[in-house]
C-alpha cells in the first residue's frame, strides 16, 4: 500500500512535456526534506476538484506561515513504513536492529508533530486549521513505542544489557567465564613461555573459542586441540585440554546471549505491528507535511502566491516563468514579469511581435502556471486567476519525425487535428506560430480558420504568430484581443514585455539586421518587400513607440503625484503642530475664564446676608461649578477631536455660534446692527425673514444672535456673576433660569435608558430645588420595572430628595415616583 493519496479527478488530457511539467516538479521536489516528499511531489497532477485545490493551496499557506514563524517541523526520519509494518504483523516474526531504529525515529517524528499541533507556538495559535483537521487522525501516541526501543537499541545497533533481565544475566555469565578462561590461558602461557614454545605472550579467539599461540615445531609440547595456523604457518593456534570445558561453557552462554537476543526483537516487533496502524497513518501525514514544506520553500524562494479560482477570466500579474527564472539566476539575470487578462467575453489572445520576442514564453508560462494552480503548486506571480481547466492543449515547436514520414508542417497538422476533437469551453489551448511552414497565404488562410475554430468551441486559447491576416483577424472579431511582445531594440535580449490590445510587427528584416546578415541580402529584402506590408510594419513601429512615450508619460505623472502626496503630508504634520499650539492657547484661556466664572460665582454667593442661605447656595455653587467644569472640559476635548478628525464637517452640533432653534415670533439679535428684530417666516433653509420696526429684511441663520421667545417679558439687565466672563473675547457663555411659575411639577421619563433618564432627572431636580418647589413627580411608566428601579434608586443618593414614595393610584401608581425635595 503506498503512502501516497491519489490526485482526485486528475486532468487528462495535458501536453506535459510540450509545457515542461516534470522539470518543473523536479525543481519543487528539491526542496523536499525525504525521498518520500519527493516522490509525492513529482506525482503531482493538475485536478479538476475545486475542493481538494482549494485545500492544498490553504495547508501550503499554513506550513509557509509556520516556515515564516521559523517553526521547527520534524521529518528528519521520515520513510515509508508499510513494508516493516506488514511484517510486524506476522506471528514471529523479528525486525532487524536497523529498522527498528527506523521504526523509532519515524515514531519520534509523528510524536513531535502531534505535539507540535495540540500546543502550537503562540504566535501560530489559531492560524493552522487545515493542518490540524489533516492530523485529527493521530489519537494513538507513538512516543512509548520510540521509548523503548531506544533504550533497549543502543545507536550502534547493539542491545543493551538491561534490555531483559535475563539478558543482563546471560552477559555477566559470560565476562565470568571469559575471567576463568584467561586466567586458564595465561597460566598455560606462562608454562610454555619459559620452555620457549609459545610465539607470542597473548590470547586471541578463533572460532569463537580462546586460544592461545604456539610455535609449530613446538605444538605437540602443548596438550589440546589445534584450531588453525598463521598464514606463514609458523604459528598454530592451540585451546589447551584444561581449557576446552571452560569454552564449552562460554560457547552455550553466547548461543543463549543470541535466543534472548531473538526473543527481545520479536518481542518489539510484536510491539511494532500493535503501533503499525498508527505508524502508517504517522508516515502518510508526515509525507504529505514535507510536500507541502517543499511547495512553501518554493514559493518563499520564488515569491510566489496562492491563485484564486475565478470561472469569469483568466488574469496573470507580475507572473514569471519558474524554470526560466531558475536559469536566469546561474546567469545573473532576471526574468521581466508577464501580464495578461482574458474575461469571459475575450477568451482569445493573438500575440505578435519579433522573434525571440517571448511569444512563445507567454504561451508556456500562461499554461504552466495554470496547471500548478490545479495541482496545488503556489505560483510565481504578484497577483493570478484561473478558471477549473479540464484540459492543456498545446501545440509548441517541430514535432516532425522521420519515422512516422511527417514534415514539420503535417505534424502540426495532426496535432491540430487532434486538439480539435479535444477542446471544449473549458480547455487551454495553446497554438505556437500557427500557420507556419507551408505556403504564407494558405498558411494565413488556415490560421484564421484555426483560430476561429477555437473561439467558436469557447475555449481559452493563446496563439502566436507573424501573420498579418491574424492580427487583422483579433482586431475585427468580438472576443479575441491582440497583444504585441519584443525585445528591446538596442541589445535584443527578449524582454518578455506582453503590450495588450495592439499587435506587433514581426521585425524579420530588422532583426536579422540587427544580428549581422549580410547588408546586401538586406538591401535586396527591403527591395522585394511589398509596400503595403512596409507601410503596416511602419505603422506598428510608430503605434509601439506612442505608447512607450504614453508609458513614459504616465510613469512621470505617477511621480509627480507621489511627490504632491509626500509635499502634502509635509504640509499636514506642519498643520497639526501648529493646531497643537492653536489648543494649547484655547485651553489657556479656557483656564482663565472658568477661573473668572469661578471667582464671580463665589463673590455672589458671600453677598447674600442670610448665612443658612449662604451656606446652602455655597455647597450647590461648588457642587455646580465642579460638574460644569467637568463638562465644559469634555466637551472642548471632544471638539478638537472632532475638527482634527473632520468629523465635525457638516455638523450642527459642532458650529455651537449658530442658532439652532429660531421660530416665527422670536426675537433675535442682528449681529451687524446690534439691533433686536423679530423672526417672521423661514424663507429657506438658515435664510429668515425678520421684522426690525416697520423694516423687514433677509438674514442668514449665521447673522443672528441670542433669541427670546414672543411669549418671555423683557427684564431690565442687571449685573450678573458671568459678566467677567462675557467679556472673554470669542467666547460666548449664557446662563438661563425659570421660575416657579414657569417650572413643572412632574418630568416624564418613559422612553429613556436608565441613564439618559437619570442625566434628564438630575438637570430637572436641579432646576427644581433653585425653583424652591417642595415636591415633584417623576412618570417612570410600568414597563419590565427597569427604569423604575433605576430612577429610585438614584433618587434615594440625591443630595435634593428629602423623600420618596410611589404614587396613589389616581397620579399613576407604580407608574410614578413622588419626591419630596429639601427645604
Amino acid at each position: 500500500m503506498s503512502l501516497l493519496d491519489p490526485i482526485p479527478s486528475p486532468v487528462v488530457h495535458a501536453d506535459l512535456a510540450a509545457l515542461e511539467w516534470e522539470p518543473l516538479l523536479a525543481l519543487v521536489a528539491g526542496f523536499a526534506a525525504s525521498p518520500i516528499g519527493r516522490g509525492e511531489i513529482l506525482a503531482l497532477r493538475p485536478s479538476t476538484d475545486e475542493e481538494w485545490i482549494t485545500r492544498q493551496h490553504q495547508l501550503t499557506g499554513e506550513v509557509r506561515l509556520l516556515l515564516t514563524e521559523q517553526v521547527s517541523i520534524p521529518l528528519g526520519g521520515l520513510f515509508d513504513p508499510t513494508q516493516l509494518a506488514a511484517k510486524s504483523r506476522i506471528p514471529e516474526a523479528a525486525l532487524e536492529a536497523a529498522e527498528l531504529q527506523a521504526i523509532a525515529r519515524l515514531a519520534n517524528d509523528v510524536a513531535a508533530w502531534q505535539a507540535l499541533l495540540q500546543s502550537p507556538p503562540v504566535r501560530v495559535v489559531g492560524k493552522v486549521p487545515g493542518l490540524s483537521a489533516l492530523s485529527a487522525g493521530l489519537t494513538q501516541g507513538l512516543r512509548p513505542l520510540a521509548e523503548s526501543i531506544e533504550r533497549k537499541i543502543q545507536p550502534d545497533g547493539s542491545l543493551a544489557d538491561d534490555a531483559s533481565p535475563e539478558l543482563h544475566r546471560i552477559r555477566r555469565e559470560q565476562e565470568r567465564q571469559q575471567r576463568l578462561i584467561e586466567e586458564s590461558l595465561r597460566a598455560a602461557l606462562r608454562k610454555l613461555s619459559s620452555d620457549g614454545a609459545t610465539q607470542d605472550d597473548v590470547i586471541t579467539i578463533r572460532g569463537d573459542r580462546f586460544v592461545i599461540p604456539v610455535r609449530s615445531e613446538l605444538k605437540r609440547r602443548v596438550s589440546g586441540v589445534v584450531h588453525g595456523a598463521s598464514s606463514s604457518g609458523q604459528t598454530v593456534y592451540v585451546e589447551p585440554l584444561e581449557t576446552i570445558e571452560k569454552n564449552n561453557e562460554l560457547v552455550r552462554l553466547l548461543e543463549e546471549e543470541q535466543a534472548e537476543i531473538h526473543r527481545i526483537f520479536v518481542a518489539l516487533t510484536r510491539q511494532v505491528g500493535g503501533y503499525s496502524t498508527a505508524l502508517v497513518e504517522g508516515a502518510r501525514v508526515l509525507a504529505l507535511v514535507d510536500s507541502l514544506l517543499a511547495r512553501a520553500r518554493f514559493a518563499r524562494d520564488y515569491d510566489c502566491i496562492a491563485p484564486a479560482l475565478r470561472p469569469d477570466g483568466l488574469n496573470l500579474a507580475g507572473a514569471r516563468h519558474p524554470l526560466l527564472e531558475k536559469h536566469l539566476r546561474t546567469t545573473g539575470g532576471r526574468v521581466v514579469p508577464l501580464t495578461l487578462e482574458l474575461t469571459a467575453e475575450a477568451r482569445q489572445l493573438i500575440i505578435s511581435g519579433p522573434n525571440t520576442g517571448g511569444k512563445t514564453v507567454t504561451l508556456k508560462t500562461t499554461a504552466l502556471l495554470a496547471m500548478m494552480a490545479q495541482a496545488g503548486l503556489p505560483v510565481p506571480a504578484e497577483s493570478a486567476g484561473f478558471p477549473i481547466l479540464s484540459a492543456f492543449l498545446a501545440d509548441i515547436g517541430d514535432a516532425q519525425s522521420i519515422e512516422a514520414e511527417l514534415s514539420t508542417f503535417s505534424a502540426h497538422i495532426v496535432n491540430l487535428d487532434r486538439l480539435s476533437r479535444l477542446a471544449d469551453a473549458h480547455s487551454l489551448v495553446l497554438l505556437d506560430e500557427l500557420g507556419s511552414a507551408t505556403d504564407p497565404e494558405e498558411g494565413s488562410a488556415l490560421a484564421v480558420a484555426v483560430a476561429n475554430y477555437f473561439r467558436e468551441t469557447r475555449s481559452w486559447s493563446l496563439i502566436s504568430t507573424h501573420h498579418t491576416s491574424l492580427k487583422v483577424y483579433a482586431a475585427n472579431t468580438p472576443g479575441v484581443l491582440n497583444a504585441a511582445a519584443g525585445v528591446d531594440e538596442v541589445t535584443l535580449v527578449p524582454n518578455y514585455h506582453l503590450r495588450l490590445g495592439v499587435p506587433g510587427a514581426s521585425a524579420g528584416i530588422q532583426t536579422a539586421e540587427r544580428l549581422g546578415l549580410n547588408a546586401g541580402i538586406i538591401a535586396a529584402a527591403r527591395q522585394r518587400l511589398g509596400s503595403q506590408q512596409e507601410d503596416i510594419a511602419r505603422f506598428l513601429d510608430k503605434l509601439h513607440n506612442e505608447l512607450t512615450a504614453l508609458e513614459a508619460e504616465k510613469k512621470a505623472a505617477r511621480e509627480q503625484q507621489y511627490a504632491l502626496n509626500q509635499e502634502k503630508a509635509k504640509l499636514a504634520r506642519e498643520g497639526d503642530v501648529e493646531l497643537r499650539n492653536r489648543i494649547r492657547e484655547l485651553e489657556g484661556k479656557l483656564a482663565s475664564l472658568l477661573k473668572d466664572f469661578e471667582f464671580q460665582m463665589r463673590e455672589n454667593v458671600r453677598a447674600i446676608e442670610d448665612r443658612a442661605a449662604q451656606q446652602k447656595l455655597s455647597k450647590e455653587a461648588e457642587r455646580r461649578i465642579n460638574r460644569l467644569r467637568r463638562e465644559f472640559q469634555e466637551s472642548f476635548n471632544q471638539t478638537v477631536v472632532a475638527h482634527r478628525t473632520g468629523a465635525d464637517q457638516g455638523d450642527a452640533n459642532a458650529e455651537p455660534h449658530l442658532l439652532r432653534h429660531v421660530a416665527e415670533g422670536d426675537k433675535v439679535l442682528l449681529k451687524s446692527m446690534n439691533k433686536i428684530a423679530v423672526v417672521q417666516r423661514e424663507v429657506e433653509k438658515d435664510v429668515f425673514e425678520v421684522a426690525l420696526g416697520p423694516i423687514k429684511m433677509r438674514v442668514k441663520r449665521s447673522e443672528l444672535a441670542a433669541p427670546q421667545r414672543a411669549a418671555e417679558s423683557s427684564q431690565t439687565p442687571k449685573y450678573d456673576p458671568l459678566a467677567a466672563a462675557r467679556r472673554q473675547r470669542n467666547v460666548h457663555v449664557s446662563v438661563s433660569s425659570e421660575s416657579t411659575d414657569d417650572m413643572r411639577m412632574e418630568i416624564n421619563l418613559i422612553g429613556r435608558t436608565v441613564d439618559e433618564a437619570t442625566e434628564e432627572l438630575e438637570k430637572y431636580l436641579d432646576r427644581a430645588f433653585l425653583a424652591g418647589l417642595p415636591r415633584v413627580r417623576v412618570i417612570h411608566g410600568h414597563g419590565a420595572g427597569i427604569l423604575r428601579r433605576g430612577v429610585r434608586e438614584f433618587l434615594k443618593g440625591h443630595p435634593h430628595v428629602a423623600g420618596i414614595e410611589e404614587a396613589p393610584q389616581n397620579e399613576g401608581g407604580q407608574g410614578a415616583t413622588l419626591v419630596d425635595l429639601r427645604q
